[in-house]
């Protein structure tokens, strides 16, 4: 086996008809776990409800998201990924359309949590599938396109949703997912590589299972609430919280004793490229997701723009990560995955700087430029840091590996809106102009670009590495 230090000019015609079909179902993931963020107004309104009950149409995707992700793993070795993708597809469509057909507050939470389940599901099943298919030499072009929708979807999410709910209808955030659905379907049952499940192989994980997936779940529905409260102390977010960290680490616990092949193998965590990689997804998720929060909603509440206006405005951030994973998807094997992600981390860095002085005059020019760049850091940090976790690992590692990064790539989600959440509330509520309060925040943003270079610096720095799982 050999390394990837002379990456192809090109992905392979194979790689890129699986390709295809993965990106469009992956990026309606990713856009519909934000879309229903700006509808939450519009919903309140048509079913007659209460903003803290509307808003388990978004808990309930997260939950039912993260609950299933660490079953992916086993589901791949036991039935095969183009089973599992195929089921998953159904489910998310499914759900999909009873979300848009929903006739109340409590359906339409009901039908998300279905939604969810699909689409948990189907995130880590198309990475592993891909890594799996891939030849060494095409990992970083195609952790370049691995990336795209996770680092997009919190970007156009919001700016697809907005136009949908000013110009069309709410039930459209669903419906939308239909035709994505349908011709994703069509393409996997002819591209979609038809690896046969082990149905004898390793049993069920169940108590693992039970342990992991309500840990996570509660984990993350606590985090959730604190963005309600403005604190992290409050019991609606204390409680679910501390619950979801015990029963994480009862799981830990598990793991350690059990003889049966857990959902997730903590002893990936032995592999440093692995462990530094996780470490620097999950910081990387939580300053992603957090910063995205905070942006929309200062252009909404201090400067008064639409949904669908602020939406736009987040754009710069997606074409500086565009630019940024087509860049480094040519790079990395040729530049130490350690030197790509520190760069990306000081970009990043750069980007927010501008922003910690924002109030209620700030020139939109001067934010798009910064997002410019920190979209270009953030791009350049996530591609070479999605393909050195999987530096050697054995090819049948993968699915579980898939999992694990998959769950801190997850985590940093709530994490991240939780903490900016609750930063900006204190600052909002110290008074004088709204806009300052919103520049503040975004010191703690700087602050975790700073701590996501630490696991960087424990990435390999030097141009060789290890073989990779796909040869």
């Amino acid at each position: 086996m050999t390394g990837i230090d002379s990456p192809p000019r090109r992905l392979s015609p194979q790689l890129i008809r699986l390709s295809f079909p993965i990106l469009l179902i992956t990026l309606a993931v990713q856009l519909d776990g934000t879309m229903t963020s700006v509808a939450l107004k519009t919903l309140v309104g048509q079913f007659h409800t209460t903003l803290p009950t509307i808003q388990g149409v978004g808990t309930g995707y997260l939950l039912a998201f993260c609950m299933v992700i660490p079953a992916a793993g086993w589901a791949i070795d036991r039935f095969g990924a183009k089973a599992v993708w195929l089921t998953s597809i159904a489910v998310f469509l499914i759900g999909s359309i009873a979300c848009g057909a929903a006739w109340s507050a409590e359906s339409l939470i009901v039908f998300r949590v279905l939604q969810g389940l699909g689409g948990g599901m189907l995130i880590p099943v198309s990475q592993a599938t891909l890594v799996q298919s891939a030849k060494p030499a095409e990992l970083g072009r195609l952790m370049a396109l691995v990336a795209l929708p996770s680092l997009l979807g919190p970007v156009f999410g919001p700016v697809l949703g907005g136009l949908l709910v000013d110009h069309a209808s709410w039930r459209w955030i669903f419906y939308v997912n239909v035709p994505i659905c349908a011709a994703a379907f069509a393409l996997s049952v002819t591209q979609f590589p038809g690896r046969a499940g082990k149905p004898g192989g390793a049993p069920l994980d169940l108590l693992g299972l039970l342990l992991i997936a309500p840990g996570l779940g509660a984990l993350a529905y606590g985090l959730s609430q604190a963005g309600n409260h403005g604190s992290l102390g409050a019991p609606t977010v204390l409680w679910p919280a501390l619950a979801g960290i015990v029963l994480i680490a009862g799981f830990v616990w598990h793991v350690l004793k059990t003889r049966v092949e857990p959902l997730i193998d903590l002893r990936l965590f032995g592999s440093r490229p692995f462990a530094a990689s996780s470490g620097v997804l999950l910081v990387a998720g939580l300053m992603l997701f957090g910063s995205s929060l905070l942006l929309p909603f200062y252009y909404q509440q201090v400067r008064g723009y639409t949904a669908g206006h602020a939406g736009l405005l987040m754009g710069p951030q997606g074409v500086g990560m565009a630019i940024a994973m087509i860049w480094c998807g040519r790079l990395v094997g040729r530049v130490p995955a350690r030197s790509l992600v520190l760069s990306g981390a000081i970009l990043v860095i750069l980007g927010l700087l501008p922003l910690t002085g924002l109030d209620s005059t700030t020139s939109p020019v001067l934010v798009s430029f910064a997002l410019v760049v920190s979209g270009l850091g953030m791009g350049a940090m996530m591609v070479p840091t999605m393909t050195t976790a999987y530096d050697g690992l054995d090819r049948a590692a993968v699915p579980r590996a898939t999992s694990a990064v998959r769950t801190f790539m997850q985590l940093g989600g709530p994490f991240g809106m939780a903490l900016f959440a609750v930063a900006l509330q204190g600052n909002l509520s110290e008074g004088g102009d709204p806009g300052a309060a919103f520049g503040t925040t975004f010191w703690w943003a700087v602050g975790i670009g700073v701590c996501a270079m630490i696991p960087a610096l424990f990435l390999p720095g030097s141009r060789k590495q290890q073989p990779s799982p796909a040869e």
